[in-house]
């Protein structure tokens, strides 16, 4: 059993498809008034139909009012981390310290060059992380950041504006070198959907993480674990990823936090995402809450 003992938070992907933008506002709107923590933009910025997930953050940012923005995640190759940096320290300063930084090694080598960036191979996208993120939490820092390695120059830039609270850096990754980059320089891991990474196959995972960690001597709980989940909320059978009713989710989501130890869940609904996010915000997320909270006292 793992547990980390961060608090139980929640979030709601968008769907940033560009003609589907007036719906997104509404759920961004709703998502803002319901409680959740975050509302996730995937960064498939190579998607024709896709509007670019910072713009897309931004817009949404001038909608809401509590609710936090993750990047899940953005495309480092695509977007080099000095001038990632620079865009999530504004973003933050812009909207009081909402924002959450994933970022990634890109999906494929294929869809970086089709944008006119370099086609690097798995070990250089790895070098090429893990060099970006020491860039990036120097640069959200503040402070100047000289960096000559295998795979970034930065010749002195002097990082800001400083964000009002800190910008969490989690990386996405699923395969063992890219969670060892997690375990040693990220603030959090974020796996793919479960359809991709199903439970069964988390808790390796976690232990890569966790001797990665240890290794840099950091602790593991220092590392927070963001969870992808798709499915839908209902007694219909049949669908993709977790599908049934509130009682399901809430037992399954209660179990992946305690057992499995993730501590924040973003769901992607199937189906109906409005009627989706009411009967996640108001009948599975209180009570993967108090059952925790209950877990946790007993232990």
């Amino acid at each position: 059993m793992t547990d980390y003992q961060h608090p139980i938070e929640f979030g709601l992907s968008l769907d940033p498809t560009a003609d589907r933008i007036g719906e997104t506002r509404h759920l961004a709107r709703a998502a803002d008034d319901s409680g959740l923590e975050y509302l996730a933009v995937q960064d498939h910025v190579y998607q024709p139909g896709h509007l670019d997930a910072l713009t897309m953050i931004t817009h949404l940012a001038t909608q809401t009012e509590r609710i936090s923005f993750l990047t899940d995640v953005a495309d480092l190759q695509l977007r080099p981390p000095a001038m990632l940096a620079k865009a999530g320290a504004s973003l933050s300063v812009l909207t009081g310290g909402r924002v959450a930084l994933g970022v990634g090694g890109g999906p494929s080598a294929d869809a970086v060059a089709a944008m006119g960036g370099p086609r690097r191979g798995g070990a250089e996208t790895i070098t090429y992380t893990a060099e970006g993120l020491q860039i990036m939490r120097r640069a959200l820092a503040g402070e100047t950041v000289r960096h000559l390695g295998e795979q970034h120059t930065v010749e002195g830039y002097q990082g800001g504006p400083v964000p009002p609270r800190p910008v969490p850096l989690w990386l996405g990754g699923q395969r063992p070198r890219m969670l060892r980059v997690a375990g040693r320089h990220a603030d959090g891991w974020i796996s793919p959907l479960n359809i991709y990474v199903p439970p069964d196959e988390v808790p390796a995972r976690q232990r890569i993480i966790d001797d990665a960690a240890r290794a840099a001597g950091r602790a593991p709980a220092d590392i927070r674990r963001i969870y992808n989940v798709i499915g839908a909320i209902g007694p219909q059978g049949g669908g993709t990823g977790l599908v049934g009713d509130v009682q399901l989710w809430v037992d399954t989501l209660t179990h992946w936090a305690v057992d499995l130890g993730f501590d924040t869940f973003i769901f992607w609904p199937i189906m109906s995402p409005r009627a989706q996010l009411r009967a996640f915000a108001d009948r599975v997320v209180p009570a993967v809450r108090e059952h925790v909270r209950e877990i946790r006292e007993q232990r």
